[in-house]
């Protein structure tokens, strides 16, 4: 892993190059551009906000606390989050299968295709936060929000959720090309870890349900839930995870980036031969 690291730091000039390529294309023929990156978002915020703001306001108030007041503010904040995830994983699954040409015909280390997807992603999230910025300003001038040493959250969860990220972009974007299969079952799995994760509503509404304890103890053992406490703790410092989320949380990054990397490493040359 080490070498290997040390071969994608020496092709960083080539990553960027590639990231600023896909986001040339993706926006090239879009009158909006770059503000796509944004509306998509807002208009989900604004989708759900109606549902659970105001159509179900009542149980919505119940289970959110401090954060009630300034509930659109906890949405876009884990939908923009949500963005960065559910896009790069969408796209990373076809980083080797999209771009084959590219792949064998240039001397690279090869997971630069699959990460550069999720940094294109990432910048997308970038351009977006002064957005969320404007809107947390808003709410703290209005004393909804009380922002403090709590910002410091932002660069952890950006941190973890980026280590995630590319473990998982690197094991789908190599299993996609020996199983194509992968490509289609993800968009199932990212449609259910929308509802699986803490984006919309807080973690505190699941905790205090019905479900049985084991169920519980599942649902936190996803990666996701602590990294969407961690971008809520940003303006709501009730939501940060506790001492045991948190261990998980991290810990699963660094996990899913590990088996990434090593599958990655072990299936490249049957990759390289199909493709």
């Amino acid at each position: 892993m080490t070498s290997g690291v040390a071969a994608l730091w020496s092709a960083r000039t080539s990553l960027r190059i590639l990231v600023r390529r896909d986001l040339a294309v993706k926006y090239q023929q879009s009158v909006l551009g770059y503000l796509w990156s944004l509306i998509e978002p807002l208009g989900m915020g604004l989708i759900y906000w109606f549902v659970f703001g105001v159509l179900y306001s009542g149980a919505t108030r119940r289970h959110l606390g401090d954060a009630a007041g300034s509930y659109p503010l906890f949405l876009i904040t884990g939908i923009f989050a949500w963005m960065w995830a559910s896009s790069a994983l969408t796209e990373a699954t076809n980083a080797l299968t999209g771009q084959s040409r590219l792949i064998t015909t240039m001397n690279l280390p090869r997971q630069v295709f699959p990460i550069g997807r999720v940094t294109g992603r990432f910048a997308e999230y970038l351009a977006g936060l002064p957005i969320l910025a404007a809107i947390a300003i808003l709410y703290a001038a209005h004393g909804r929000i009380h922002p403090g040493w709590n910002l410091l959250a932002l660069p952890l969860a950006v941190a973890v959720q980026f280590v995630l990220l590319v473990g998982l972009a690197l094991l789908l974007s190599a299993g996609n090309v020996l199983m194509r299969d992968i490509e289609r079952f993800m968009r199932l799995i990212i449609r259910v870890l929308f509802y699986a994760t803490p984006i919309i509503y807080p973690l505190n509404l699941v905790r205090d349900s019905g479900m049985p304890a084991w169920l519980k103890i599942a649902y936190e053992l996803n990666p996701l839930v602590g990294i969407f406490q961690l971008h809520h703790a940003i303006w709501y410092p009730d939501e940060f995870p506790d001492a045991r989320l948190l261990t998980v949380t991290v810990a699963g990054s660094l996990l899913v980036f590990a088996v990434g990397w090593w599958s990655f490493r072990r299936l490249e040359p049957a990759v390289l031969k199909e493709l």
